[in-house]
């Protein structure tokens, strides 16, 4: 009987099929084509987005953002092999009506326009929020550790400076040890290495301690704690069990269909003090009037605390599946001491330079804790007859974490007045938080692929993951509502 077989490849058509015959009507790739059509790329920021009278016409913006866009939802992010996508994949050659622009152009333009980029994720989320894809009431918060373009060896710690530096040392007294006793012996005795080589050696290593002493030197006087040398911004975090260099990025995901409405790239290591600012973004992004936020473990009350001022209720895990008890500014109660609590946390008011215990006592800055990089809050007076043992008992203080730079003894506590507020959260939105936020994370990382980075420094990483979580949306979009229906509602407006 045989098998199915193909046409003849030298077989002659007499009325050419044409591109548009092989992109079905359902095809997502209509659906970038439409709603890319639909941008107006010099209000969103774009380079080149009005064409000069004179000189080499430049690419369309909406031509290279169509490659992009249609590159990430299908796992090619290179430039390189962009380029080869388009004069090879028919899907691409009718994206771009045939145009194949260079990996040059492809990769400058996703470096140049790294603010537009953003500002066309959240085009796409209102977009989004007029199909009613949003639910405006959880989003849930959580951050995710993404490689960036710099090893390990080019990362360096202040231990690891320490280390290099005490070994280098050691090694030069070695050499100048080896090159004393030939001086000692006869000049006929045959030596290795000779005093011409250890002399080379030596400066080699010299150079190399002048180099880790500069390193030093820079991050002392930037206050940071770590210093890397192919993307300065990047920094080393735990990951999984391991270490990885590279941005810790936070993302706010709409409950209802697991969409992101937000995201931030930082490159700090943990995730404390970032829940209130994602949060206060992705209700502003949502145009919501209140907001739940839920987190895991790891926030603080100054965070919770700023949630709650900002119409937000936030719902975080935590260790021991207590509840928090923080006390707040106020205009409307006086100090009252509190008879007890439970996982007490002390809030941060910056504006004044202050700290409030659990206990609904001011806390005064004290001195800078310079290897924790934080200031220790502490009121001797109300420690001493206070029952709670909240402080560490070898600094009766508060660690708040802040730059040297930052640090002030200047405070001012003038018609404080606070009162106390208890958070519980619900535990039934806190077992939702990994279904709602780490679904995200899981499709950009292992589905699409871009689990590391390209770009380097966080303004063309925040442009570089624009595109990935744009086109994440995209297609969340697509599975819910259908491409027809989203390419009825870009082409409307």
């Amino acid at each position: 009987m045989g098998y199915i077989k193909g046409e003849n490849r030298e077989q002659m058509i007499l009325f050419p099929e044409s591109i548009e015959e092989y992109v079905s009507e359902d095809n997502t790739v209509r659906v970038i084509d439409a709603y890319v059509d639909s941008l107006d790329v010099d209000v969103l920021g774009f380079t080149k987005a009005q064409p000069k009278d004179t000189g080499r016409p430049p690419y369309s913006p909406q031509d290279l953002l169509k490659l992009y866009v249609y590159g990430y939802m299908n796992r090619v992010r290179s430039s390189r092999r962009l380029e080869t996508e388009s004069k090879r994949n028919i899907e691409v050659m009718w994206l771009l009506k045939k145009l194949s622009p260079d990996h040059k152009t492809i990769s400058r333009f996703r470096h140049e326009n790294a603010e537009a980029l953003k500002n066309v994720f959240r085009d796409f989320v209102k977009l989004c929020m007029k199909l009613n894809l949003y639910g405006k009431e959880l989003v849930a918060i959580d951050g995710s550790k993404f490689k960036a373009v710099n090893s390990k060896d080019r990362n360096f710690t202040e231990g690891k400076l320490t280390d290099r530096l005490a070994r280098i040392e050691a090694k030069i007294a070695e050499y100048l040890e080896q090159l004393n006793e030939q001086d000692i012996q006869d000049d006929g005795a045959d030596m290795k290495p000779t005093a011409e080589e250890l002399a080379v050696i030596i400066s080699g290593l010299s150079q190399r301690k002048s180099e880790y002493e500069g390193y030093r030197k820079d991050m002392e006087e930037s206050e940071a704690t770590q210093k890397s040398l192919t993307d300065p911004e990047s920094r080393l975090m735990k990951y999984h069990g391991d270490t990885v260099v590279g941005y810790n990025v936070q993302t706010a995901v709409d409950s209802l269909n697991k969409l992101i409405v937000e995201f931030e790239v930082t490159n700090q290591a943990q995730d404390k003090n970032l829940l209130s600012p994602m949060a206060i973004s992705a209700k502003e992004m949502l145009e919501a009037e209140e907001l739940s936020a839920v987190s895991d473990a790891g926030d603080s009350a100054s965070d919770i605390v700023n949630c709650i001022e900002n119409g937000i209720t936030p719902h975080v895990a935590h260790i021991d599946g207590g509840d928090i008890q923080v006390c707040v500014e106020t205009e409307e109660a006086e100090i009252v001491p509190i008879e007890s609590h439970t996982n007490g946390r002390c809030v941060y008011i910056a504006k004044r330079n202050v700290a409030v215990c659990p206990m609904g006592q001011i806390l005064y800055p004290g001195s800078y804790k310079k290897r924790a990089r934080a200031a220790l809050f502490r009121n001797g007076r109300a420690c001493s007859k206070c029952l709670c043992k909240c402080t560490k008992e070898k600094y009766k203080a508060f660690e708040i974490m802040m730059k040297k730079s930052e640090f002030s003894k200047e405070y001012d506590d003038t018609n404080l007045r606070v009162k106390q507020i208890t958070i519980s959260s619900d535990k039934a939105i806190l077992k939702q938080r990994k279904c709602i936020a780490e679904h995200p994370f899981g499709t950009v990382k292992r589905a699409m692929d871009a689990g590391y980075l390209l770009t380097k420094g966080k303004r063309k990483v925040r442009g570089e993951l624009s595109l990935a979580f744009l086109a994440y949306n995209l297609k969340r979009a697509v599975n819910i509502i259908g491409a027809k229906q989203l390419i009825s509602a870009a082409s409307a407006r």
